[in-house]
């Protein structure tokens, strides 16, 4: 591979690390070519960009973005390593990991580390607390949820209160009525 070819590489890989807040760090070491097809199947399935890229490039792409990704030297970007990136969603690749896991009945492929909105998580015990991440969207969601609950408590004690009234005085008029 020549400078100009890894120089594309890393701009390439630069412009996708800004673009897709939501990328994972994985280690596929000893799988078989029938498993990595499957891994990529699943991956294209659910929306993920899977590559296979030298760590080396990996690391001068982050060096050139704002965010530090120094610890990322240190344990993540060793051996082989593969890249995938979801534009909506920091706990899709987590699932698919796990899922694939099930699947291989092994433990071949390897949760390195992941950039999530920019916060860094590294090493395998971090993986059940990326599969229960709630997204964005999901934590609005939540929120409008929790705004709006007070809100219409108040309306339905409001508009309950009006029909008991009115169920109130109509009672007794019909009884002065008597």
């Amino acid at each position: 591979m020549t400078r100009e070819e890894k120089a594309e590489i890393i701009d390439e890989l630069s412009q996708k690390f800004s673009s897709t807040p939501y990328f994972y760090i994985t280690g596929a070491d000893g799988m078989s070519v029938a498993e990595v097809n499957q891994l990529r199947r699943l991956c294209f399935d659910r929306g993920i960009e899977y590559r296979v890229i030298k760590n080396t490039l990996i690391r001068k792409a982050l060096e050139t973005l704002d965010t530090d990704y120094a610890p990322f030297d240190e344990s993540v970007l060793k051996g082989p390593s593969g890249v995938m990136f979801h534009p909506e969603s920091g706990k899709v690749p987590a699932q698919l990991i796990k899922e694939f896991r099930k699947k291989a009945g092994n433990k071949k492929l390897t949760f390195k580390g992941a950039s999530v909105d920019y916060s860094l998580f590294i090493g395998e015990d971090q993986l059940e607390t990326l599969s229960t991440l709630k997204s964005k969207q999901e934590l609005v969601g939540d929120v409008i949820g929790l705004l709006q609950s007070p809100a219409k408590n108040v309306l339905s004690a409001l508009l309950g209160g009006g029909n008991k009234l009115a169920g109130i005085l109509k009672t007794l008029s019909e009884k002065e009525d008597q």
